[in-house]
């Protein structure tokens, strides 16, 4: 049974990354009760650096508001849809954001070339070795790697454990909590944990710094 419900709700969530993803704000808004966007902000202060590549974009909130802190940001997502509604936005906004559809287990841009990269609320791709060896690659000696990997409200609150309890279904957050740390030290990223309250939420940011090498 939960076999069956994990496979549904992995289909829902591609769906509402490619064919559906003009109903992403929507969702994304109820689920976080209006907070999604400023969850996604937290991330900016731990950025090192002002060239910035953003793995699955999405509709483009994070990559104008970082556009906005006077950073250079790049954004990178696989998904046709996420890139049109990216473009429209920043259009509107009138930036001029480079997006780049392509996986980012093979990163098209040359090596060392970016200061930070970011994913907020990121599947599964962001644990793939190939993810997070590529990224990497394109960070400086120096770059670092942040990740927001799940928000909570409080531990009582009805919706909390709603969230909680998708994160345990599709195993995001625990993967990311838990066996997550030994793939990032296999990239060679050392990384630490950090909590930002966001009003009455929390969200978990894992802030992951690119080893030197000797």
């Amino acid at each position: 049974m939960r076999r069956l419900l994990r496979a549904f709700l992995r289909l829902f969530f591609r769906l509402l990354y490619n064919e559906f993803a003009w109903a992403y704000d929507l969702v994304s808004w109820v689920v976080s009760l209006g907070q999604w966007q400023a969850w996604e902000r937290t991330a900016i202060p731990y950025l090192r650096g002002g060239r910035v590549l953003e793995l699955a974009h999405g509709p483009g909130h994070l990559l104008i508001a970082m556009a906005e802190h006077g950073l250079a940001p790049v954004g990178l997502d696989l998904s046709p849809y996420m890139g049109h509604l990216a473009r429209r936005r920043l259009r509107r906004a009138g930036l001029a954001v480079p997006l780049v559809r392509a996986r980012a287990q093979a990163i098209p841009f040359r090596d060392g070339c970016f200061d930070s990269a970011v994913a907020t609320f990121p599947a599964e791709f962001i644990l793939d070795p190939r993810t997070l060896r590529e990224t990497a690659r394109v960070l400086r000696s120096d770059g670092r790697l942040v990740i927001a990997a799940w928000a909570r409200l409080s531990e009582h609150d009805p919706l909390s454990r709603l969230l909680r309890w998708l994160y345990r279904v599709t195993g995001q957050g625990e993967s990311l909590s838990g066996g997550g740390e030994a793939m990032l030290i296999e990239a060679e990223f050392v990384q630490r944990t950090v909590w930002e309250r966001v009003g009455r939420s929390e969200v978990m940011l894992i802030v992951a710094d690119k080893q030197r090498r000797c």
